[in-house]
C-alpha cells in the first residue's frame, strides 16, 4: 500500500516538475542542439555560457538586486502592518471595528486592474514616479495579511494578555513579547505568500517605472523575452528564467516544515 501511495505522489510530482526540469535542461544547452528535432532530454554537452550572457545580454544583476529590496521591503512592511493591525482588529473594542474589517477584507475581491489607473494617478501626483518608494508605497501594507494575523491572534488567550498587563508590559511589549511568538506559523506563511507575490509583480512596476536601471528581475525577464524568437538566446531566456526562480524556491524550501505546520494547524481548527 505503501509503494502504491509512494508511485501515486511521483506521477503527480513528474508533471509538476517537467517544466522546472526542461528548463534547466535547456539552459545548459548550445543553440543547435535546441533546434534539434525530435529534441534531446538530456544535454549532450551542458554548458554554463548561457547564464554568463543573461548578464551581458539585459541589466539583469541590476534588476536581481532590485528585486531583492522591493520584495524584501515589502514583505517586511506587510508583516509588520499586518500583525498591528490583526492584534487590534482581533484584541480591541471600539465603535465601527466590524465594518472597518470587512471593509478591508473587501479590498482583496477587487481585481488589480480596477485599481491600477488610480494608484497611478496617486503615487504620480506624489511625485514618486519611476522610483523604488513609488513601487512600494501599494505593497506597504496587504489586506490578506491584516486578514490572516486576526484570524490566528483571535485563538490567543485573553487571559495571557491579562496577566502580561497586570505584570505592567505596555501594549506593543504584549504585542511583540508575547503575541507573536505564538503566530510563527502564520508569519512564515505569510512572509512566503508575500515574497513570492512581491517578486514576481509584473503589472505595477512596469505601470510606474520608466528607468530600466530600477526595473525588477521580472521586468529584464521580460527584455530577454524579446530574444525568443531567436533560437540563438532560447537557452538565454532559460538560464534567465531559471535565475530569477531560484529565491522563491529557496525561500520556500527554508521555510517549508513551518509552512505546512501552519497549514496542519488550520486544518484542524474547529
Amino acid at each position: 500500500m505503501r509503494r502504491l501511495a509512494q508511485l501515486g505522489l511521483a506521477l503527480v510530482l513528474i508533471p509538476a516538475l517537467f517544466p522546472l526540469y526542461w528548463m534547466v535542461a535547456s539552459s545548459l544547452k548550445g543553440p543547435r542542439e535546441l533546434q534539434r528535432i525530435p529534441p534531446t532530454w538530456f544535454p549532450s554537452s551542458p554548458s554554463l555560457a548561457a547564464f554568463g550572457e543573461v548578464f551581458e545580454t539585459v541589466k539583469f544583476g541590476q534588476a536581481f538586486l532590485n528585486s531583492l529590496l522591493l520584495a524584501g521591503v515589502a514583505t517586511l512592511s506587510v508583516l509588520v502592518t499586518s500583525v498591528l493591525a490583526g492584534y487590534v482588529f482581533a484584541k480591541y473594542t471600539f465603535r465601527g471595528r466590524e465594518v472597518l474589517f470587512w471593509g478591508v477584507v473587501a479590498t482583496m475581491f477587487l481585481p488589480p486592474v480596477v485599481t491600477l489607473v488610480p494608484l497611478y494617478w496617486l503615487v504620480s501626483s506624489m511625485g514618486l514616479a519611476d522610483t523604488y518608494l513609488g513601487v512600494l508605497l501599494p505593497w506597504l501594507a496587504n489586506a490578506f495579511g491584516i486578514f490572516l494575523m486576526r484570524q490566528f491572534i483571535a485563538d490567543v488567550p485573553d487571559e495571557l494578555l491579562e496577566a502580561a498587563r497586570l505584570d505592567g508590559a505596555s501594549e506593543l511589549r504584549i504585542l511583540w513579547g508575547v503575541v507573536t511568538p505564538l503566530l510563527r506559523p502564520a508569519v512564515v506563511s505569510l512572509a512566503i505568500f508575500s515574497f513570492v507575490f512581491y517578486w514576481n509583480n509584473f503589472i505595477w512596476p512596469l505601470s510606474i517605472l520608466q528607468d530600466d536601471a530600477k526595473f525588477p528581475v521580472v521586468l529584464a525577464l521580460s527584455q530577454l523575452l524579446s530574444y525568443s524568437t531567436s533560437v540563438h538566446y532560447q537557452n538565454v531566456v532559460m538560464a534567465g528564467a531559471l535565475i530569477a526562480s531560484l529565491p522563491t524556491i529557496v525561500v520556500f524550501l527554508l521555510a517549508q516544515r513551518v509552512f505546512v505546520a501552519s497549514l496542519s494547524r488550520t486544518g484542524v481548527k474547529g
